[in-house]
C-alpha cells in the first residue's frame, strides 16, 4: 500500500447531521481538502485508533495477511475480537474488508492520519 494520508475530523453528532442534511439539500459542497472520516469525539477516535489498534493496522500493512485467521495468528488476538475491531474500523473507512471466496482479507486504507477539529 502506498503512503496514504487520511484526514480525520471530529464533529458532534448534531453538527454532523446538520452538515449531512445541508449536503443533501445542495446547500453545502464538500471541498477536496475536507476529512472524509468523522468521529463524534476525540475519545471515540482514541478508542478506535488506540495503541493496540495502531499495532494491528501496522501488522496488516506490513504483512498483508490473506485472511482473518492469518491475522489472528500474526497478532495473537482472538478471531472474534479481530472481526469486531475490523468491522468498526471498516465502518469508519479506515480499512477495507475484501471478500475473497469464504475468506475476508483486511486492507489498510492509510498509513498516516491527520486530525482536524474546531473547539
Amino acid at each position: 500500500m502506498p503512503d496514504q494520508k487520511m484526514k480525520i475530523g471530529i464533529m458532534s453528532r448534531e453538527e454532523y447531521q446538520k452538515r449531512t442534511i445541508a449536503i443533501a439539500k445542495g446547500e453545502y459542497r464538500l471541498s477536496p481538502n475536507e476529512p472524509r472520516v468523522w468521529f463524534e469525539s476525540i475519545e471515540s477516535m482514541a478508542q478506535v485508533l488506540s495503541g493496540k489498534n495502531q499495532e494491528l493496522l501496522r501488522l496488516i500493512q506490513d504483512h498483508r495477511p490473506a485472511s482473518l485467521n492469518a491475522l489472528a495468528t500474526l497478532s495473537g488476538r482472538n478471531k472474534s475480537n479481530l472481526s469486531r475491531t475490523l468491522k468498526t474500523m471498516s465502518n469508519y473507512g479506515l480499512v477495507d474488508l475484501m471478500h475473497k471466496g469464504r475468506t475476508i482479507q483486511p486492507v489498510v486504507k492509510a498509513s498516516q492520519f491527520q486530525v482536524e477539529f474546531n473547539i
